[in-house]
């Protein structure tokens, strides 16, 4: 049985200022949010997270952002926060932006224990300059690094207690892949259930790779509300 904490505060409470974070969800969607709310109210500071990108100004990784708790953010696309904006405009983060389908591939490389592999994203920007490029079948390809962190923070529909997951719909996103590439992966999950009543052929994350589980209500909220004007 994987340990079940009380509170997403004790479930962070082994994240250290200078740890490696990588943050589950796409946008606003599938993100561990009571996760980063409690990272938030900790303080913890020096963070490098690896994340698809860095929520909004007043949620989600914004919340780091806002009380300058990231010190270096491995993304691929963070065009939703002005802070961030900001903050790497006036040299207060270091950025590395990457692909979205490298970063994907980077992360699931890690979890599978493979050290690099060559991409063909990103050969002939200034991505690739001063990294190796090879050529294979005539193409050219860049060499790219896997990722590892010292904590996956993930969020997931169902966990049940020997840590096995299952997410809903999209939000299975970046959760699937940093649930493997952690360390140590805490997992906020909506509902948590015994042992079995998950059924195998549905488990998306199998819980070898989890370690904690914590339930948490999380708000939902929408990234760019869309309605249509009155007729």
């Amino acid at each position: 049985m994987k340990t079940v904490y009380d509170s997403c505060r004790e479930a962070i409470e082994p994240i250290r200022d200078g740890a490696t974070l990588m943050v589950g969800g796409f946008g606003l969607v599938g993100i561990p949010e009571q996760l980063i709310v409690a990272l938030a109210e900790k303080g913890v500071r020096g963070l490098t997270i690896i994340s698809n990108n860095c929520g909004v100004d007043d949620w989600g990784l914004g919340l780091l952002l806002r009380n300058k708790q990231i010190e270096k953010i491995v993304a691929s696309y963070v065009g939703e926060n002005k802070e961030f904006e900001r903050q790497v405009l006036a040299g207060e983060i270091v950025a590395e932006l990457v692909p979205q389908g490298t970063l994907a591939e980077r992360i699931r490389a890690g979890g599978a224990g493979i050290p690099a592999f060559y991409a063909p994203a990103g050969v002939g920007t200034p991505l690739a300059e001063g990294r190796e490029v090879r050529r294979f079948g005539g193409k050219d390809y860049l060499l790219e690094t896997a990722l590892r962190a010292d904590f996956s923070l993930i969020r997931a529909a169902v966990g049940d207690r020997m840590g096995n997951l299952r997410y809903n719909k999209t939000a299975q996103n970046f959760n699937r892949a940093m649930a493997a590439a952690g360390s140590v992966t805490i997992a906020e999950v909506e509902r948590l259930v015994d042992a079995g009543s998950i059924a195998p052929d549905t488990v998306h994350t199998p819980g070898v790779y989890v370690q904690g589980l914590v339930v948490a209500e999380q708000e939902k909220r929408i990234e760019k509300r869309t309605v249509r004007s009155g007729q």
